[in-house]
């Protein structure tokens, strides 16, 4: 059992930052219209543990599924992508 189950990622941006060692990362998905092929964006707010309060609001970055943290915090922020100019 050498292969371990691949966790989700999602790169969004931190939202807010005023939680301590939360933020909430917004997620944007786009895809295409079955039937009339407009292309549609889907927006998702998630919860993320931010355990040194590093990210910033503004800052691009990459969060993973974890387990539950808190009532609604599930994912985790693993990595700062971009940081906020």
């Amino acid at each position: 059992m050498d292969e371990r189950r691949q966790r989700k990622t999602r790169v969004g941006v931190v939202v807010s930052d005023k939680m301590d060692k939360t933020a909430v990362v917004r997620v944007e998905t786009t895809h295409r219209h079955p039937m009339y092929s407009k292309t549609l964006r889907h927006v998702r707010k998630f919860k993320a543990h931010n355990g040194e309060n590093q990210a910033r609001a503004g800052d691009r970055v990459l969060i993973e599924e974890t387990r539950p943290l808190s009532k609604e915090k599930r994912w985790r922020i693993v990595q700062i992508l971009e940081k906020a100019k």
